[in-house]
């Protein structure tokens, strides 16, 4: 997903208690989502799979926000490394909402598992060639995820028998060994979500290319309509839901066929 600034906070004296509040809201959302993944098992509406793709699709958010992160430091931004962000520990990144309500909302839905992690800060400003480099600093999400995917593919082959992955490449047949699962779902979850990233439309990545294509004199009035465009790309897969699993289809087709 598309990062997001930074702000240190006053120190004043009613901080501490909106911490708590803060605590308490993640806890009741936390408390929420796992009720619903309950559900979702106790009825059997989502399946092993479907449990496997929730499992890895949140490492593989995490390290894409991780990659921003990191390559704004080496064009000058130290933001995300200040802020404690450039670390593995999923707990500094999982947001309560997005990588565990909404997710855990569009699966009993049957719309499909999406979310975000915490958005890594960047503060653009401190980026040595601002506009260029920001681009770089947003597609690197998606490249992330298809590196991954390439990884995981590539694993999936050597520890998978060409015979089950001609299987598998017909459709409709997950292999059969929980380690060729993992592996197998993890590439899809990493195409799917560098995808996803590459919509032209914040929140996410590929809005990057689209500002950087605009004209400077046209960037306030953009930056203006910014707020309103936030939760555009969800509300373009749910009323174009059909054609979106369509090509999340062809996505899997075209990655199942590449792995025999």
């Amino acid at each position: 997903m598309a990062y997001g600034g930074y702000g240190g906070g006053s120190g004043s004296p009613r901080r501490p208690r909106r911490r708590f509040q803060l605590d308490q809201r993640t806890t009741i959302i936390v408390v929420i989502a796992v009720a619903i993944i309950a559900i979702l098992l106790r009825t059997h509406k989502i399946s092993r799979f479907e449990i496997i793709y929730f499992c890895v699709l949140i490492p593989s958010i995490i390290l894409h926000e991780i990659s921003h992160g990191v390559v704004a430091l080496a064009f000058g931004d130290d933001t995300a490394k200040r802020a404690g962000r450039l670390n593995l520990n999923p707990i500094r990144h999982v947001d309560p909402v997005g990588t565990l309500l909404v997710p855990a909302v569009l699966s009993l839905s049957g719309i499909g598992a999406y979310g975000w992690a915490k958005p890594v800060p960047v503060s653009t400003n401190r980026l040595r060639s601002p506009r260029n480099h920001t681009v770089v600093v947003s597609l690197v999400g998606p490249v992330t995820n298809f590196v991954l995917a390439g990884l995981v593919g590539l694993a999936y082959v050597l520890v998978t028998p060409q015979a089950i992955r001609q299987i598998v490449s017909t459709g409709g047949f997950y292999p059969p060994g929980l380690l060729s699962q993992i592996l197998f779902l993890a590439g899809i979850a990493n195409i799917v979500l560098g995808v996803f990233n590459l919509i032209p439309s914040p929140p996410l990545d590929g809005a990057a290319v689209l500002e950087r294509l605009l004209p400077a004199r046209v960037l306030p009035e953009y930056y203006r309509l910014q707020p309103a465009l936030m939760f555009l790309p969800f509300v373009l897969i749910l009323f174009f839901h059909n054609q979106w699993a369509q090509l999340i289809g062809h996505v899997i087709n075209w990655w199942s066929g590449l792995l025999v």
